[in-house]
């Protein structure tokens, strides 16, 4: 069985799921899920330079109208579930959590304590932190000690 720790932002799509279960062929995989609520990962102008980088302009203006921090936390944990259940429909085992603080220590620990294998990123582009090598793929390729595969994450379906 590989073990793969995977670090996402949002509800993973039937696109993703697709992806990250079949990137081992017909291996089995199980799965430890990592969800970062909204607003722990970068701030609202970061997030809206990646929206104008994008062409989202009208998600731009909005970004400071959605739920941050503790206010992000029921639907993150709604997520999370959402996404372990796609995982596990898919036939992988599949465990997560909600990660409050810092993610790439919660990361490192996962790793460590159950041998992982790998280490997925799923995120959005955040081109801001991508080209200062500190988005959370970047930045955990120095800390994990195992590889770390970075993939964008598909839109909502």
């Amino acid at each position: 069985m590989f073990t793969s720790v995977l670090m996402i932002e949002k509800p993973l799509t039937s696109v993703d799921v697709d992806f990250v279960t079949t990137l081992h062929g017909d291996e089995g995989v199980s799965f430890i899920v990592l969800m970062q609520p909204r607003g722990d990962q970068a701030d609202v102008l970061l997030r809206a330079i990646d929206d104008v980088a994008l062409g989202e302009l009208k998600e731009a203006a909005r970004e400071g109208e959605k739920p941050e921090g503790e206010e992000a936390r029921p639907l993150a944990e709604q997520a999370l579930e959402r996404s372990l259940q796609a995982l596990r429909d898919a036939g992988c085992e599949a465990v997560g959590q909600v990660v409050e603080d810092h993610p790439l220590d919660k990361m490192k620990s996962v790793v460590d304590e159950v041998n992982a294998d790998e280490v997925i990123v799923l995120t959005a582009p955040h081109y801001v932190e991508e080209f200062f090598h500190r988005d959370w793929a970047s930045r955990a390729r120095h800390k994990v000690g195992v590889p770390v595969l970075k993939l964008f994450a598909h839109s909502e379906e």
